[in-house]
């Protein structure tokens, strides 16, 4: 077969594959768009040409979705449910300004501090946001190993960053709640450690050396000798230990 004929062949199977994804069935409804199971690996181009303006609730669980590249093409959007893909660390949330509801459940979210700064900076309306199933979430869904505590101070710390919610996960947000993330919260974040570079390990990471729980006093000191301090506890409701380790000289 010549060049031309190779190339107008695949030309035709390229446009035969455009229009069998363009007649999958799609289900629209009082601007309710639902496109689940279809195996897709990102947003279809299509939906948002034919449906991104009128569209103000977008369901694409049961796929392998792992980026958000097209969603801006939905500016009315106020609801997006991406249950069961394999959106993971790498999420890039773009301005949303109507978006009220962000579903992720079993999904492969693990950094919820950066999730939570992009939910505070790109999503100014959103109030229900559940994350139930990811290693960011702690509980049983995603480790046998967390219990209701580990969950508790997880829950905290997002209303802590995010005020503004009335949902979390499974359950509504309580005023009680509320004011105890506002109290303790600030105190449960999980640091992550840097990542080191394993080709040079004897060098020091500056991340490292920046981080220490003695005082300025006692690091400056310059003596050889041990230094006995006394601890002040401070708990802020049942199991908080947020200012555990904080000294005397630090207050």
């Amino acid at each position: 077969m010549s060049t031309s004929g190779m190339a107008e062949k695949e030309e035709e199977q390229n446009r035969e594959s455009k229009n069998a994804e363009e007649t999958v069935a799609v289900t629209v409804q009082n601007g309710q768009l639902s496109f689940m199971g279809y195996d897709c690996d990102r947003i279809p181009d299509h939906l948002a040409k034919s449906y991104g303006a009128v569209t103000r609730t977008l369901d694409l669980s049961f796929n392998r979705i792992s980026t958000l590249d097209g969603l801006e093409n939905f500016p009315n959007l106020e609801e997006l449910i991406l249950d069961n893909n394999e959106v993971d660390d790498s999420i890039n949330i773009p301005q949303m300004t109507k978006l009220h509801t962000i579903s992720l459940n079993k999904n492969r979210i693990s950094d919820l501090e950066s999730l939570l700064e992009q939910i505070n900076k790109n999503c100014p309306s959103l109030t229900f946001l559940s994350l139930l199933g990811n290693v960011a979430c702690p509980n049983q869904l995603s480790s046998l190993d967390k219990d209701d505590d580990d969950y508790r101070r997880y829950r905290m710390y997002v209303l802590y960053r995010v005020p503004r919610l009335k949902f979390l996960d499974s359950s509504p947000v309580k005023e009680a709640e509320r004011a105890e993330a506002k109290r303790q919260g600030a105190f449960l974040s999980v640091v992550r450690p840097a990542d080191t570079e394993d080709d040079n390990p004897d060098m020091e990471s500056p991340t490292a050396s920046q981080y220490t729980p003695l005082s300025t006093s006692l690091r400056e000191g310059g003596g050889k000798g041990g230094v006995l301090g006394v601890s002040k506890y401070v708990y802020y409701g049942r199991h908080s230990e947020g200012n555990r380790f904080i000294k005397n000289n630090d207050l």
